[in-house]
């Protein structure tokens, strides 16, 4: 997408968790929708496997490469390091994923117009459950958003989330996480895509704080696309997201699984308007992609 043009699609999934608690006919029928919807990109944010073994990691890699043969944007989540097995989350926390799934554990993507920007949020030496992002991470972010040009969609890809659930159990979000969508917004972030707690819903961050003018942050949560854990009102269930950016608006449809027979449904969707974008451009900054 180049600035404001064609609509363009992002499905996005998370915490598959490949091992005990994955469940392979909801992750069958996953492959089904991404196949029947032709997205412009996959975003899966984290929690590839449930113990970060070599044998989830290697069904893991096998089903990503049946996926449609899209831009694919991934991020470690905190079952991605091992838990219990303490040399290796000290010594090298991230070897199987990024053996088996991407080597960067940061990564930009320009698709022409649309930028997109993961970044790692798990800290396996002290924030395995909550996870942190850092400054660096984010003047990384920034970097990469400027690159985007004014229209162009900024969109991050996180797995811990930046917001609580609306409801069930509270799991804390980031750390700092108000500030980190100030700043997020700042830099023209429109769309954040995250996971971890295992049940979807659409909020907008920090409104009407940033500055005159400024719109908020639509933080988009998928529930677990392929594991039997979901929870709150998605307990037994499985969801993922479809968001659909146009010139003018942002349309989140979450699609829900409820049993074998169903299938991914669409069972709500939401729309947006999309920020009018006036932000500076940072001279001199060479594109990566």
């Amino acid at each position: 997408m180049s600035g404001r043009g064609r609509a363009f699609t992002i499905l996005h999934g998370s915490d598959l968790h490949f091992g005990r608690p994955h469940a392979p006919a909801a992750a069958k029928d996953f492959l089904t929708l991404a196949h029947s919807l032709s997205p412009d990109l996959i975003a899966l944010s984290g929690d590839f496997t449930q113990r970060a073994k070599n044998r989830e990691y290697e069904a893991a890699a096998a089903y990503l490469k049946r996926l449609p043969q899209v831009p694919l944007v991934v991020t470690p989540g905190n079952h991605d390091v091992p838990l219990y097995r303490l040399w290796e989350r000290a010594s090298a926390p991230f070897r199987n994923y990024r053996r088996w799934i991407a080597s960067e554990l940061d990564s930009e993507h320009d698709l022409g117009g649309a930028v997109v920007v993961a970044l790692n949020t798990t800290r396996p030496d002290r924030a395995i459950v909550n996870g942190n992002v850092d400054d660096t991470q984010l003047e990384r972010a920034a970097a990469a958003f400027a690159r985007a040009g004014n229209g162009g969609l900024r969109a991050l890809v996180v797995h811990h989330a930046l917001v609580g659930a609306p409801e069930g159990d509270h799991i804390a979000p980031l750390p700092g996480a108000r500030r980190i969508v100030r700043r997020l917004a700042g830099m023209g972030v429109e769309l954040v895509l995250f996971g971890h707690l295992h049940r979807a819903f659409v909020s907008e961050g920090v409104p009407n704080g940033v500055a005159d003018g400024d719109d908020p942050v639509l933080l988009v949560c998928s529930g677990t696309t392929a594991s039997d854990r979901g929870r709150g009102c998605e307990k037994g269930r499985n969801s993922c997201n479809l968001v659909r950016v146009a010139n003018n608006r942002i349309a989140v449809t979450r699609y829900l699984r409820s049993s074998a027979a169903d299938g991914f449904r669409p069972a709500a969707r939401e729309t947006f308007p999309r920020r009018d974008f006036a932000l500076p451009q940072s001279p001199g900054i060479a594109s990566s992609a």
